[in-house]
Order: C-alpha cells, then sequence, then structure tokens
C-alpha cells in the first residue's frame, strides 16, 4: 500500500511539474552540474506520470495488497 501511494504521489507531481522533478533528479544524479536536457525528456516524464497514476489506481481498485 505504501507502495501504491508512493507511485501515485510521484506520477501526479510528474504530471503537474515534470520539469521540476527532472531536474531534481538530474541535479542528483550529476552531482550539480550543468546538464542540458532535450525537450523530449520532460514529455517522456509525463508519460511516466500517467502510468504511475493508472498503476497505483488500478492496483488499489482491484484490492490486491
Amino acid at each position: 500500500m505504501l507502495l501504491r501511494i508512493a507511485a501515485l504521489a510521484l506520477g501526479v507531481l510528474e504530471l503537474l511539474r515534470p520539469r521540476g522533478i527532472v531536474d531534481f533528479w538530474m541535479n542528483l544524479a550529476t552531482e550539480g552540474d550543468d546538464v542540458s536536457l532535450r525537450p523530449w525528456v520532460y514529455t517522456a516524464a509525463r508519460i511516466e506520470g500517467v502510468f504511475l497514476v493508472l498503476w497505483a489506481l488500478r492496483r488499489s481498485r482491484s484490492g490486491d495488497d
């Protein structure tokens, strides 16, 4: 259940603020080096957010724990 809540929260954040989420993780991964990302990366983050939200909602409705 905790995994579903975390996936739902991350998915919603990726849907609403993909640039903030991606930039946070890229700064963490590259130790603050200035990295330029291609524009499609943010679209991919939104798509990932959709799948996370759908997965979390589907798992919660099926009743499997």
